[in-house]
């Protein structure tokens, strides 16, 4: 197996999940208004480097196909939470990403910071702000309600039913997935046909498969490009690397460059320092009444 960070994948022995806080970085301070592109998703030596590669082992070895779909299978009656998008808000306070290299603020925080700098760029583009601001609101999976683990939550996330790509990062972990060896599963194609869609590829289930479920349930009225965003922010084997270009369609290459334009807002925006959520919520309380009103079923 390859080095990953500065330790040797068959000697590194992973943590359960359930004493994760052995790795302390609550001294890291992730503001830094210095910070370069290149600096940004520092998966081999950074700060957090043993939560996060901790998190990807279980994430890799556990996310199959059959979970996939059982997770599905299991949200699919979204009566588990009747929430307004604040409240689901009040949820992310304390909920902090262990697969994130780059912060270790709240995600309710990092919600305000993508979508703040999207509304400098953009600030006649209410739609694109919105989704700068609930991208990652499926995060409420990861409350006791749901009974998930992080690992089936946050993190990249990439096709399953098909071969897993070398451009994920800490990808020798996908030797430990039922999957990787699978006669189907292992191949290109994979359960897949040719420029399928991605729409029609079932993805590792997390957060971003989960909002574009529940936004679907109710009835947003959201664009398609704000839908493409929160659904495939995460893949980055696909935006940043143009992997699994084999199973894209003539739409999912259209809407790539909203993904895309999306991506920088989310990532670079970590090193910003931290807006006052308080003080926007009235700004973007008249979006989300414009786009996703009243009470939803999660």
């Amino acid at each position: 197996f390859t080095r990953i960070g500065s330790e040797p994948f068959d000697t590194w022995t992973p943590m359960a999940t359930q004493i994760i806080n052995k790795f302390n970085d609550a001294h890291y301070n992730p503001t830094d208004e210095t910070k370069t592109p290149e600096q940004f998703r520092n998966y081999k030596d950074g700060p957090r480097q043993s939560r996060v590669q901790n998190f990807y082992y279980h994430n890799h070895k556990y996310q199959d196909l059959d979970f996939v779909l059982n997770q599905k299978k299991k949200i699919s009656t979204f009566d588990s939470l009747h929430l307004t998008i604040w409240e689901a808000f009040d949820l992310l306070d304390n909920i902090v990403d262990d697969s994130d290299p780059d912060t270790n603020l709240s995600q309710s925080a990092h919600a305000f910071q993508t979508a703040e700098a999207i509304r400098k760029a953009y600030p006649d583009e209410g739609w694109f702000q919105l989704a700068g601001l609930i991208h990652d609101l499926g995060k409420v999976l990861c409350i006791e309600k749901f009974g998930l683990e992080q690992w089936a939550v946050v993190g990249d996330t990439f096709p399953v039913g098909c071969r897993f790509s070398d451009k994920c990062v800490f990808p020798e972990f996908f030797k430990l997935n039922k999957d990787y060896h699978h006669p189907v599963y292992s191949t290109e194609l994979g359960i897949y046909k040719k420029n399928c869609g991605l729409f029609n590829v079932e993805m590792s289930f997390g957060h971003d498969e989960y909002l574009y479920q529940v936004l679907i349930h109710n009835k947003t009225s959201l664009p398609i490009e704000a839908m493409y965003m929160l659904r495939f922010h995460s893949f980055y084997a696909w935006h940043t690397f143009n992997e699994y270009e084999h199973l894209t369609n003539e739409t999912d290459r259209e809407m790539l460059k909203w993904v895309i334009r999306f991506n920088k807002f989310d990532l670079y925006s970590k090193s910003d320092a931290p807006p006052n959520m308080e003080e926007l919520k009235k700004y973007y309380g008249a979006l989300v009444d414009k786009y996703i009103p009243g009470k939803l079923w999660w």
